[in-house]
């Protein structure tokens, strides 16, 4: 396997690590070198942009390749986000246990758009037993003409879930001051949910023993997929 960390000045463990902390927690570029700043690691914010910039990407193909699989329902949500100045819609797709399914980001929310969302998070998770949405027209669309036999569930309150799935990426958001263009929005995006998933453990409904069985696991995956 071709050493991905080849030619960089920094042991892999501090990039690794770096990456690790912006993309689990809610801290800024700077943040981050404010941290390791303090382990007397000196290395500049704009060094820790290329990082996650070139590796959050590589380390999200690997755990994508791992991943066990989803559940059999989705839940389907969009929200506003503006870039620049523009409107544009984050769509996520997120299963019953809070795993998020995928997350694309478009600049309309009509049925082609849903569509193309629909075709996305179906080659990514499969096509489930039932997906619960709001009223919106476009996704009666493309339910129609992409899953037509999986069961639609719009009722009041149903998709609950979904909205409340994008607080997390929405506190980032914040504390990067708005996504900058369309193209990195997607990559943060994405690089989030697939670090989101792997230390998602549902700590309130695990006993202490239980969570850090699952939290060592976590790390261990965590290790696999950003070896060099």
């Amino acid at each position: 396997m071709k050493n991905i960390y080849k030619r960089h000045r920094f042991p892999p463990s501090i990039i690794q690590h770096a990456v690790w902390l912006y993309y689990r927690f809610n801290l800024s570029i700077r943040d981050v070198e404010d941290l390791l700043a303090e382990r007397n690691i000196n290395v500049s914010y704009e060094a820790i942009r290329l990082w996650v910039n070139k590796f959050g990407p590589k380390f999200v193909r690997r755990l994508k390749r791992k991943h066990r699989g989803y559940g059999d329902t989705y839940f389907l949500d969009e929200v506003f986000v503006k870039i620049r100045g523009k409107q544009h819609y984050l769509w996520r797709a997120i299963d019953q246990d809070g795993e998020v399914v995928d997350v694309y980001l478009q600049e309309r929310r009509d049925g082609n758009a849903a569509k193309r969302f629909f075709k996305r998070f179906l080659e990514a998770g499969g096509t489930p037993r039932e997906i619960v949405t709001d009223k919106l027209c476009s996704y009666s669309v493309a339910h129609r003409q992409l899953i037509p036999g999986t069961r639609h569930n719009t009722e009041q309150y149903a998709n609950n879930r979904a909205e409340l799935s994008h607080q997390p990426t929405r506190v980032h958001e914040r504390g990067m001051r708005r996504f900058k263009s369309t193209r990195q929005a997607q990559r943060f995006l994405e690089c989030h949910a697939a670090v989101y998933n792997l230390f998602n453990l549902h700590r309130h409904s695990l006993s202490r023993r239980f969570f850090k069985l699952f939290r060592i696991r976590s790390f261990a995956t965590w290790d696999v997929i950003t070896a060099p």
